[in-house]
C-alpha cells in the first residue's frame, strides 16, 4: 500500500523501496521513435542506479548506442503507485555487476547462459520522477469519492497525491 507521503526526503525513499518491490518496467529511449519495452529491473537504492539486462540484439539497445536519455515507466502491483522516471541510460561491461544479478530467471533469456555474447548490462541513472501516489484502501477510497461526489465545492476526495523528485543531478 502506498504511503501518501508529504516531504520530498520521504516520497524519495518510498520511490526506492516500491521500486525494490517491483521487478519490470516499460522503458523507451527518448526520441527513438520506438515503443517503451517491458525490462526486469534490479534498482540499487545506495547509488540510485537501475540495472537492467539485455540482449545486444535488440532494438532497444541499438537505439541505447553509447548512451542516451531514457523513460522508464513503473507500477505497483497493487496499481496504488506509479512512478515515471527519467534519464541517462549507457551500456557498461562490469562483469563483477553482472555477476551479482545473474540468476536463473536471467538465464533463461540467454542460449548460452552467463558465457552469452549477447548479453548487455545496462546502467540506468534516473534523474527526475513522476510519483503518482493513491490511497491503497479501496473501502476508504470509495468513501472518499461518493463524499466528493455528494458535496458540492469538494474538489478533491483526496485520495492521492503527486510529486516531482530530483534524484540523481548527473
Amino acid at each position: 500500500m502506498a504511503n501518501l507521503t508529504e516531504n520530498t526526503y520521504d516520497g524519495i525513499a518510498q520511490l526506492w523501496t516500491k521500486l525494490d518491490t517491483i521487478s519490470t518496467c516499460m522503458l523507451g529511449v527518448t526520441g527513438s521513435g520506438q515503443h517503451p519495452q517491458p525490462m526486469t529491473i534490479f534498482p540499487e537504492t545506495k547509488t540510485g542506479i537501475i540495472w537492467i539486462i539485455s540482449s545486444k540484439e535488440t532494438d532497444l539497445i541499438q537505439a541505447i548506442g553509447q548512451g542516451a536519455e531514457a523513460a522508464c515507466t513503473v507500477q505497483s502491483g497493487s496499481g496504488d503507485y506509479h512512478a515515471s522516471l527519467i534519464g541517462a541510460i549507457e551500456q557498461t561491461t562490469n562483469a563483477k555487476k553482472l555477476d551479482a544479478l545473474w540468476s536463473y530467471g536471467v538465464a533463461a533469456w540467454f542460449e548460452h547462459g552467463r558465457d552469452d555474447p549477447d548479453i548487455c548490462l545496462l546502467k540506468y541513472i534516473p534523474r527526475e520522477a513522476a510519483v503518482w501516489e493513491t490511497e491503497g484502501n479501496p473501502a476508504k477510497v470509495g468513501l472518499k469519492l461518493m463524499r466528493a461526489a455528494m458535496q458540492e465545492g469538494e474538489d478533491s476526495p483526496g485520495i492521492s497525491k503527486h510529486h516531482i523528485f530530483h534524484l540523481n543531478d548527473t
